[in-house]
């Protein structure tokens, strides 16, 4: 949201110095961890922003299931997890995505038997 309207000096509004819908983000809050960081990355680089806060609402910034889709599959890249697309789409927030993200790493490594999460390690 605007703190206010642009206007002419005729007082009225003045839509040449309006911002481009859906580009205009809340105060910025910086990433506080690593994955709070890594996913306003991926927001950023798929919406074309220069930064993303973590609570910036993701849909008023421009994004739509079609940008979720390339999210999911970045983070499939980066992290090797999957990350339904409905969790993408489902998640208002870098914050709220961050922690769905780490919650189905988790439940990765909870899946691994010992073997398997020595490989991990180790790899």
């Amino acid at each position: 949201r605007l703190p206010e309207l642009p206007l002419t000096s005729r007082g009225k509004l003045d839509r040449a110095a309006l911002p481009e819908p859906g580009r205009v983000a809340a105060d910025h809050t910086a990433p506080r961890t690593d994955s709070e960081a890594l996913v306003a990355e991926i927001w950023a680089e798929v919406l074309g922003l220069d930064r993303v806060g973590v609570l910036d609402d993701l849909l008023d910034l421009g994004g739509h299931s079609l940008m979720s889709t390339r999210v999911a599959a970045r983070l499939r890249a980066v992290l090797e997890v999957e990350v339904p697309i409905r969790v993408v789409f489902g998640c208002g927030t870098v914050a709220e995505l961050a922690e769905a993200v780490e919650e189905l790493l988790i439940e990765e490594i909870d899946a691994m038997s010992e073997e398997e999460a020595h490989q991990a390690l180790t790899s």
